[in-house]
């Protein structure tokens, strides 16, 4: 019996042994590595989520060749509701690092309620139109209506494209450049 177990059962009990750790050991690995293909997953997904939402965010602000109609329906939005539009000025844009602030300068004449029936028109443009700097003064009856002047500044944004960007990253370099010397 103890001959048995020397030369027979006791190499098998070390091998089932080896196997048994080697086995824990590969089920380990495959563990980590199903957690790590898991990760990639779920950061491809987010990738293809994130990459979505840009795209929706860039069909929300217009490019270049888009600003004048936009700051057309801008203004025909005033126009439709009754606003006499005094003055209608684009003024020069404010880049940042991946977009630019387009703001328009704008005076009218009406009443309230065309102000404000303007204000909602221009919230539910497809594109993104903030309105800042409201300014309502001069109330004074025009028949039996109150009339005021209305001033606010209308801004918009675009996305830079590729060229615009270096040019603006260029011109920060030679601004540091110009800081230091």
């Amino acid at each position: 019996m103890i001959l048995d177990w020397q030369y027979w059962y006791g190499p098998e009990h070390d091998a089932l042994g080896e196997l048994r750790t080697h086995v824990s050991q590969r089920r380990a690995e495959l563990d980590t590595k199903r957690t790590k293909m898991n990760a990639r997953a779920d950061a491809e997904r987010e990738v293809r989520d994130l990459t979505a939402e840009l795209r929706r965010a860039q069909s929300r602000l217009p490019d270049q060749r888009e600003i004048a109609d936009l700051l057309s329906n801008v203004a025909a939005s005033a126009r439709a509701v009754g606003l006499e539009i005094v003055l209608f000025r684009q003024k020069p844009e404010l880049y940042h690092d991946f977009y630019a602030e387009v703001p328009v300068e704008m005076q009218m004449r009406g009443t309230y309620h065309e102000v404000a029936l303007f204000l909602d028109r221009v919230r539910r443009l497809d594109r993104i139109v903030n309105v800042g700097d409201i300014q309502l003064r001069k109330p004074h009856l025009e028949g039996d209506q109150m009339m005021l002047d209305a001033a606010c500044t209308t801004t918009t944004f675009r996305f830079l494209d590729e060229a615009e960007r270096q040019r603006l990253q260029e011109e920060k370099k030679k601004k540091a450049a110009g800081k230091t010397t």
